[in-house]
């Protein structure tokens, strides 16, 4: 049970396992773009390229036919990976060893949708994944393994899929031992936990009266999606930032948002009473490019105020 990419290398890991796969549940199709062309989730793809049978319930609680398909299946397991909808316990339930849950984090913090994002945010040196046996709870189920990732300077992209690779050998070693006998389950200690809530568009807002590092966190962590960006000019344009670094520009807690300085290579923003260089950037109708190729076609004046 899963819908994004990450799911989707949780189920080629199992394919590639050898695990028999007996149904793929994910979330229904989507129509994108102006021609409305309907839109398969990555999960649904990978299934269907190897003959896994897919059901697409709108919802799934309170859906008997739903649970009598799943039923149907008699499933050992099943593995559950950002599918996106909650599991009500007759669901969660239903295989044999229940039901199992891939999450990103190393819980119990981090709990909830987001959690890759918001280690990045947070500027934690390192994050993982976390197998546990699924519950009524949101994430707080019995942990049963964990691995740890480091994060460096990885965007979200790149942390994703290093999660997702870490998270799809770790989940094949715990079915094994789920199966074996030898799993242990360790409750959660709900006393150390966080939570890290869905990211909406407007989340990618910069204020820049926040230190640099938390302004290039920002940056990492919602790239490619929404994207960190700021307001300018008289159109309130958006500026997407995607790539900064801190400056050792002199500057003044007043300067927040304004650019103090402008070269061939980049323009530096006040921000927090330091200062922020950018080198990559995204204006509205243009792809993303180096500040550097912007600049050889277009102005950027010492004094704009990003809002």
């Amino acid at each position: 049970m899963g819908t994004p990419d990450f799911a989707a290398v949780i189920l080629k890991g199992l394919i590639e396992a050898g695990h028999d796969i007996a149904l793929c549940v994910t979330q229904p199709d989507k129509q994108k773009g102006r021609g409305k062309k309907v839109q398969y989730s990555p999960v649904k793809e990978v299934a269907l390229e190897h003959g896994i049978r897919v059901i697409q319930p709108e919802r799934v609680r309170g859906d008997k036919e739903f649970l009598d398909e799943l039923n149907k299946a008699e499933p050992d397991i099943s593995v559950v990976a950002a599918y996106g909808q909650i599991l009500p316990v007759e669901v969660l339930e239903a295989p044999r060893f229940g039901s199992v849950n891939v999450h990103a984090s190393l819980l119990p913090k981090l709990r909830g949708a987001s959690p890759i994002q918001h280690a990045i945010l947070e500027g934690d040196e390192e994050t993982g994944v976390t197998i546990m046996q699924m519950g009524p709870g949101l994430d707080t189920g019995d942990m049963i393994s964990k691995v740890t990732v480091k994060i460096g300077d990885s965007n979200f992209s790149e942390l994703h899929d290093k999660l997702a690779e870490a998270g799809s050998e770790l989940l094949i070693r715990t079915l094994r031992d789920i199966e074996d006998g030898k799993a242990s389950f360790e409750k959660q200690d709900d006393s150390l936990s966080s939570y890290a809530p869905m990211i909406g568009k407007q989340d990618g807002h910069i204020d820049f009266t926040k230190d640099p590092s938390e302004i290039i966190n920002k940056i990492r962590a919602f790239d490619p999606w929404p994207g960190a960006f700021a307001y300018f000019g008289e159109n309130d344009d958006a500026m997407k930032f995607w790539k900064a670094e801190p400056s050792d520009k002199e500057t003044a807690a007043s300067d927040a948002g304004r650019i103090i300085a402008v070269d061939a290579d980049s323009f530096t923003v006040g921000c927090g009473g330091k200062a922020l260089k950018v080198t990559e950037i995204q204006v509205p109708g243009k792809r993303r490019m180096s500040t550097s190729d912007y600049l050889r076609g277009h102005s950027i004046e010492k004094g704009l105020i990003f809002r």
